[in-house]
């Protein structure tokens, strides 16, 4: 046994033992954050406009802050870019992460002295209790490559400013340093497919233990190693043990990973953000991640029913149901206060706090009143592909509406198919069967002959990747939305249409 998986044992049986305390005290946990952000929130810009001071309760608190989303809480986050202190939090971010927007382009997340540890130790932890649970500590002791974005910090208010990979890139423990991959250099290239070769040509004869990217992205890399070598990467890595993956839902890149490994090999998934890091897979066995209750983040929780409504439904962890699908709100010590996340949850443990993420609140199909979600979509399309033994690449959904009297409006679903389903519309019969299992508006619409069954575009190979490279998003943090509402993403990829 070597030095450091040697080392990893002990280490990770502690760590784990503590977040196994912190299970059954998370509702306590999350009072006391609560109370810790109420204490130093009041003496900010913004706790005082708010009067945090006098908030004492999570009734009072709830009366205090609106929901609001990056917008919302934008005219704060410009103060903070000008250099002013005490703005959202105490003193000044010593990081701002750059992210994309909506519509405001790109936005500045604040990261505090306070919220680092949230982003350090949670992607730490997850690798521990990965190692706890189930004794392999061997890829500790090879190379590690994260699929990141760079590490090269801009200066924004004098606050060092960049991509939340590349801010987490610096604080890699220095006894990780010699087992990182890629380079420092190679990282700083902002060309994803010139990246990419740096990436293959550093890692290639390498003994890669352990891969963490977004799911695309990571296939992207695997497809260009296979194609320089003509092997399988377990051919390439024969030591290759762990994949940590986030980002998107891991279940419509699974099987093709796995075919392009050669195997299937152990997986932690993360559930991430430049606002924080929310959960993370910390069993091989239970379904679920576990909600990082004792970070500096204080949950809320709005059911999705509710979302539109003036004055939704707004609860706290300890209110939430198993199989309800909920907004997620954060409070935190980066200064980010009833902040709108975007995302929809639903948890599926309460003892512990294990939840899925099923989708976007801004990603979702209702042009015609049918309020389909990401997860539905997923699943419909991913049961019709493993009963008919086809591998998806990528795809997204929207709406196609026809005027009137020229037919019925339907949902267009763009896929890109590794291998083709034999008979395309028995498939689409399938897809569209299961969603209308999943959602009874849907299906109320099919029935009702308002709405035809669901067309499939097939999508050229590539053509996901070209089209992302053509708007400038190939690479990085970046991703295909599952659905929309509009075709303002659709619209384009009818070029890469087969």
């Amino acid at each position: 046994m070597k030095f450091k998986s040697f080392l990893a044992k002990p280490f990770a049986s502690f760590i784990n033992r503590t977040i196994q305390k912190e299970m059954a005290s998370a509702i306590e946990d999350q009072e006391a954050i609560l109370k810790n952000l109420l204490r130093v929130g009041s003496k900010t810009v913004f706790g005082k406009e708010h009067h945090l001071s006098e908030a004492k309760t999570y009734e009072e608190f709830k009366n205090a802050i609106p929901v609001r989303d990056y917008e919302q809480l934008k005219q704060y986050i410009d103060q903070v870019k000008e250099g002013k202190h005490n703005i959202l939090w105490k003193g000044r971010p010593i990081y701002l992460a750059k992210t994309s927007g909506t519509t405001s382009g790109i936005k500045y997340i604040p990261i505090t002295k306070d919220s680092i540890p949230n982003h350090i130790n949670t992607a730490r932890n997850a690798l521990l209790c990965y190692m706890s649970e189930t004794g392999n500590t061997k890829f500790s002791d090879g190379k590690m490559i994260f699929l990141s974005g760079s590490p090269e910090l801009e200066r924004v208010g004098g606050i060092p400013t960049g991509r939340l990979s590349g801010i987490v890139n610096h604080h890699v423990p220095r006894y990780l340093r010699t087992n990182q991959l890629p380079s420092y250099e190679a990282n700083c290239v902002e060309e994803w497919e010139s990246k990419l070769d740096k990436i293959i040509e550093e890692t290639l004869h390498e003994n890669m233990t352990l891969i963490s990217g977004i799911p695309p992205w990571v296939q992207m890399y695997f497809d260009r190693l296979i194609q320089v070598s003509g092997k399988k990467i377990i051919d390439i890595f024969p030591n290759l043990s762990v994949l940590v993956h986030g980002g998107v839902n891991f279940e419509p890149y699974k099987a093709k990973l796995f075919e392009s490994i050669g195997k299937k090999i152990d997986t932690i998934e993360t559930f991430p953000a430049s606002e924080g890091f929310f959960a993370f897979q910390d069993s091989q066995q239970a379904e679920g991640l576990l909600l990082n209750t004792n970070s500096g983040i204080f949950f809320e929780f709005i059911p999705t029913s509710e979302m539109f409504k003036e004055n939704p439904m707004r609860m706290n962890l300890k209110d939430v149901k198993v199989g309800e699908n909920y907004a997620l709100i954060i409070n935190s010590n980066a200064g980010l206060w009833g902040y709108n996340l975007g995302d929809t949850v639903k948890f599926v443990s309460l003892n512990p706090y294990r939840l899925l993420v099923t989708g976007r609140i801004k990603h979702f199909i209702s042009a015609f009143g049918e309020h389909v979600i990401g997860e539905e979509v997923e699943y419909s399309l991913m049961k019709a592909a493993q009963e008919e033994g086809v591998h998806i690449t990528e795809f997204t959904v929207a709406p196609m509406i026809i005027r009137q009297g020229e037919g019925k409006s339907f949902h267009e679903w763009f896929v890109e198919f590794e291998n083709r389903p034999v008979d395309l519309h028995q498939f689409e019969m399938k897809v569209d069967s299961n969603l209308r299992a999943k959602n009874i508006y849907y299906d109320d619409l099919i029935t009702g002959n308002i709405l035809q069954p669901l067309h499939i575009q097939l999508v050229k190979k590539n053509g996901f990747i070209d089209y992302m490279k053509s708007i400038g998003k190939l690479g990085g943090q970046n991703k295909v939305p599952r659905l929309s509402n509009d075709r303002a993403f659709a619209d384009p990829l009818e070029k890469y249409v087969e």
